[in-house]
């Protein structure tokens, strides 16, 4: 079933390639959406696209990425809305 989710992510999440990293594995997984740098040092990302696989996306952001230091992961789950055709960093 497809889904939505916001996710914000809070640690030690910019400078360190984790938008790079995610984009890699949503384009893997064929989920689209963003990944964007907040000015209060977090990173939002939105994701649509098959929920297995986005939660295997927020499984490699929790576990799976190397220079990054992610600390907490505020999830926020929506229907699927299709707004989104690739995913991008912003």
């Amino acid at each position: 079933m497809k889904k939505m989710v916001y996710l914000n992510l809070t640690g030690y999440v910019q400078g360190v390639g984790l938008r790079y990293s995610v984009y890699n594995m949503a384009m893997r997984l064929n989920i689209t959406g963003y990944a964007k740098n907040l000015y209060d040092g977090s990173v939002e990302i939105v994701a649509e696209g098959d929920e297995e696989n986005i939660r295997e996306l927020i499984s490699y952001i929790k576990n799976g990425l190397r220079w990054a230091r992610v600390e907490n992961v505020v999830e926020k789950w929506e229907d699927y809305k299709g707004l989104y055709h690739t995913f991008e960093i912003m």
